[in-house]
């Protein structure tokens, strides 16, 4: 009988062993204390590539870039702050300018345009997925300033918001409402 309880004893440690393993695999608990400052600067006008020729005057310098819309972060699952602006640069093209971001690690987290209204509180930690959106890629770091170029083909128009999403566990560690400049 004795023998019988210590292979039950080592076989019951072993499991709980392989699940606190998976767990923190699972969870990465020491994401949350890690922070990653990104200072990107802001996108600017590209600067002409061919050198003009000596029988024609220089081109004309690039239009510098405009911000259609802007919106504050609000805190969900974890304090959020900082803002988010759509950058329109002299080619079309746009991007996501977040600044002053600081908000938690995490595993899994991602830059998201979506059609969803910001609510505050926990009202709107898992709207964000509800509707249509747009992955940015992942957060470059949970402090500091970023930009993310919005693909080609997505008008940032149908989109009323920008949020901190943890694609892992379905939940917005914080959002922003975009509006028009």
């Amino acid at each position: 009988m004795g023998r019988v309880r210590r292979t039950w004893w080592r076989g019951g440690a072993a499991v709980l062993l392989l699940a606190a393993i998976a767990g923190l695999v699972w969870f990465e608990p020491w994401a949350l204390w890690v922070d990653e400052t990104v200072r990107e600067a802001p996108p600017s006008a590209a600067a002409p590539t061919a050198r003009p020729r000596a029988d024609r005057p220089p081109p004309a310098p690039a239009a510098e870039p405009v911000t259609v819309a802007r919106g504050t972060f609000v805190g969900h699952e974890h304090p959020t702050t900082g803002t988010a602006r759509i950058v329109r640069l002299a080619d079309g093209t746009a991007v996501l300018r977040v600044e002053g971001l600081d908000t938690s690690s995490g595993p899994d987290v991602r830059v998201w345009l979506s059609d969803a209204p910001v609510r505050e509180g926990k009202d709107g930690w898992h709207v964000f997925d509800d509707g249509r959106h747009v992955s940015l890629g992942k957060l470059k770091g949970n402090k500091g300033d970023q930009n993310y170029p919005l693909p080609a083909g997505v008008d940032w128009e149908e989109y009323a918001s920008v949020s901190i999403w943890c694609d892992r566990f379905d939940v917005s560690f914080g959002a922003a409402s975009l509006v028009r400049t």
